[in-house]
């Protein structure tokens, strides 16, 4: 089976599988859980640093919220839908989790929303990229707070079609992550005017390129858009340089591209790569002093996924504090009653799909000539309101979106 029919074929077995009781804040505690990777590919942009902003974001509300204390749990996933799913299972029916927060690998989010929706708890996704989430498969319990395939897919190739690089070629994760980022970025290639010459398909956690990368340079594509991320977008990109791509004069674009990739990859390798994110670390005061601290604690500075925990987590406390209960349904609806305004995002907003709604940004990596510091990378080229960086909320397919 296909890992997005797999994962889609898990979330249909727990929605037929019962619920549970809804969660009260009776219960003397607010518990999060933190599920993410913490050793595999997305680590780096996730894992540890995925933890420590929700318990930076806990530390920072004072641990408490209503006199009661907020306890933070956390788990390795592993990037299975099945590990995932057991771990999940078992916070909510013994461990009294209220929320699960994060969940990077769209094969793993799918199901996990799913299940939270059945024990009617609330899930707030940063890092899971699959539009799915707020389309097809969208819940009534799920936030879908930082970013997502959709977002990249429109910014990046509005962009870069508007410059005249309008042949595009993927290279794509073979999961329901990397499919969806595919299909969002070939419609807005297509709708903007360029044609999609190919794509490839490897395994997630692939090693060698070559012959994936070997196809994207034989079709002549003026763009070779990697649809993928963590430890695949940077191999990938580590061997692009090595066959000349750049050279030859493709354009190299990471739909999702984390700083950490950038970093490790350095800024030699990755000069010119345009990249879309939702939070960069330089961007004002705010940013400068959230990050500053989050190097502090993690030894890096923050990816976007980790900046949006730590917002996320604020926005859930925040909104048990002003109604005087975990319960799920009147914790949503406070959240979604409640603009966002914070260092990650100014007036954000959750609408009826899950889709939290604030500006994205294009960036391109800074020539090394051009950077005065180990992590001064990006160059800001465009600001995206939310409105025209995300889908339109009647374009997803959510059963939940009345017209």
């Amino acid at each position: 089976m296909k890992p997005l029919a797999a994962a889609l074929a898990a979330g249909l077995a727990l929605a037929a599988s019962g619920g549970a009781a809804n969660a009260q804040i009776s219960d003397d505690v607010v518990k999060i859980g933190v599920l993410t990777d913490m050793s595999s590919l997305y680590a780096d942009a996730t894992g540890k640093g995925s933890v420590a902003a929700v318990q930076m974001a806990v530390a920072d509300y004072g641990g408490k919220v209503k006199a009661k204390p907020v306890e933070v749990v956390f788990a390795d996933h592993q990037n299975k839908p099945d590990v995932g799913v057991a771990i999940a299972r078992n916070w909510y029916d013994n461990e009294k989790v209220d929320a699960i927060f994060d969940v990077p690998t769209s094969s793993v989010a799918l199901p996990i929303s799913a299940l939270t929706r059945e024990k009617n708890k609330i899930n707030i996704n940063s890092g899971g990229g699959s539009s799915d989430l707020t389309g097809v498969a969208c819940s009534p319990n799920t936030v879908h707070w930082t970013y997502d395939t959709y977002a990249l897919a429109n910014v990046a190739g509005k962009a870069m079609v508007k410059r005249g690089e309008d042949t595009w070629f993927f290279v794509t994760a073979d999961y329901a992550f990397g499919m969806a980022l595919e299909r969002d970025a070939a419609n807005v290639v297509k709708e903007s005017g360029g044609k999609v010459l190919g794509e490839v398909r490897h395994p997630l956690n692939t090693s060698d390129f070559s012959s994936f990368l070997l196809q994207a340079q034989a079709s002549k594509a003026k763009v070779v858009a990697l649809a993928n991320a963590g430890g695949d977008t940077t191999n990938a990109l580590k061997q692009a340089a090595e066959f000349g791509l750049t050279q030859g004069g493709q354009k190299m674009i990471a739909l999702l591209q984390e700083i950490t990739d950038t970093h490790s990859l350095g800024i030699q390798a990755t000069q010119g790569l345009i990249v879309t994110d939702a939070f960069y670390w330089d961007m004002n005061d705010e940013t400068r002093a959230f990050s500053k601290r989050f190097n502090e604690k993690v030894g890096h500075m923050p990816t976007m996924i980790q900046a949006g925990l730590y917002s996320a987590t604020m926005h859930y406390l925040k909104a048990i504090d002003a109604i005087g209960t975990d319960e799920a349904p009147k914790v949503m609806a406070q959240m979604r009653a409640t603009p966002v305004n914070d260092f990650f995002a100014k007036n954000g907003k959750i609408r009826i799909d899950g889709r939290m709604v604030h500006d994205m940004y294009l960036f391109e990596v800074k020539k090394p000539s051009e950077s005065k510091g180990e992590w001064d990378l990006y160059k800001l080229l465009a600001t995206v309101p939310g409105d025209e960086a995300f889908r339109p909320l009647d374009k997803g397919g959510c059963p939940l979106v009345t017209h």
